[in-house]
């Protein structure tokens, strides 16, 4: 009595071509860092063998997931839905998955880079959004292998995309100053337990064009909110109730603006009248309000970074890249009266 023939598996394929499963597994699904000659002796093995491939078996077989890990300080956030819709259009197009994980302090971040370590089967690669690493934590990645991009921070050894935010705030209040205003107030974000540096770097430059203009830093016209206009609200009416209000207002970021607008809307101020305004992002209700702002390519970055990444897993020298950032001037910047 004559058993059931054996399915022939990758495993098989692999034999017959002289390559290893994830050769054949990258051949077979078109990868372009496999030479074409190798392509063809494989594609030749699964003629000879009448392989059927299982995709998910495919996979598997090479310790290959088709899935992207991706970790962020708040998945909510409006410029962290950019960057990962830019991550998602790239990648779904070259045949990922994301797996989207909120990181709220340092036990979360050390326990996603454990489970989404190399040589495990969750994961392929990792994108860091506005998540820094430690200098402990970036040589230990890269000792252990991980393919790792990042945007927001720039990370040694691996590939990155940032903007420049001191330069981003100085370009923001230099236009102020240059509108006249001498009594410039700054509304910014949270600090982060897990070393998010934007806040302060957003605050050197509003310092550095202060200080190169030869005016006086008054911390009693600084205030830090959190990201939501509804949280901005209250510390902005108190900001613009003072005796000394300032005449313009520097918002690092567009929605902490809108929260600026909420208030000065409850007190009479006029906007640009008595209060010229500017945010950083170019969010996508800024033009709606007429909000000068400097503009960053959130989806872009996103975009950028995916592109990263696909290069590091194609074996490609890492590199980072300086996101271009420009100046929006709209309704809600005026000439000191």
């Amino acid at each position: 009595m004559s058993g059931k023939a054996r399915r022939v598996g990758i495993v098989d394929v692999a034999a017959a071509a002289g390559v290893s499963v994830a050769t054949v597994s990258r051949s077979l699904r078109g990868f372009p860092n496999v030479a074409e000659s190798t392509r063809e002796r494989v594609l030749e093995a699964t003629r000879l063998l009448d392989y059927r491939p299982n995709p998910a078996a495919v996979r598997l077989a090479a310790g290959i997931t088709n899935t992207i890990a991706v970790a962020t300080l708040d998945p909510g956030h409006w410029f962290v839905a950019e960057v990962i819709g830019g991550i998602d259009e790239v990648l779904t197009s070259a045949g990922y998955d994301l797996l989207l994980s909120g990181i709220t302090d340092q036990t979360h971040k050390t326990r996603f880079l454990e489970i989404n370590a190399p040589n495990g089967d969750r994961c392929d690669a990792v994108i860091l959004v506005d998540v820094a690493l430690t200098d402990d934590e970036a040589n230990r990645a890269l000792e252990l292998g991980y393919t790792l991009a990042s945007v927001g921070f720039r990370i040694d050894n691996f590939s990155s995309v940032t903007i420049d935010n001191t330069g981003v705030a100085r370009l923001a209040v230099d236009h102020l100053i240059g509108l006249g205003h001498r009594r410039i107030g700054l509304v910014n974000m949270p600090g982060h337990e897990l070393d998010f540096k934007t806040p302060q770097l957003r605050r050197r430059g509003y310092l550095e064009a202060l200080e190169n203009a030869g005016m006086t830093v008054d911390p009693g016209i600084e205030l830090t909110s959190g990201f939501s206009p509804t949280e901005v609200r209250e510390p902005a009416r108190r900001l613009l109730e003072r005796v000394d209000r300032p005449t313009a207002v520097f918002a690092t970021s567009d929605r902490q603006a809108f929260g600026v607008m909420l208030a000065a809307g409850e007190l009479g101020v006029r906007i640009p009248e008595d209060l010229s305004l500017v945010g950083v992002d170019d969010h996508e209700q800024s033009e709606l309000v007429g909000l000068t702002t400097v503009r960053q390519n959130v989806a872009e970055q996103g975009r950028v970074v995916a592109e990263l990444l696909l290069e590091e897993l194609r074996g490609e020298t890492v590199r980072h890249v300086d996101a271009s950032t420009e100046l929006i001037v709209r309704s809600s910047t005026a000439p000191m009266n």
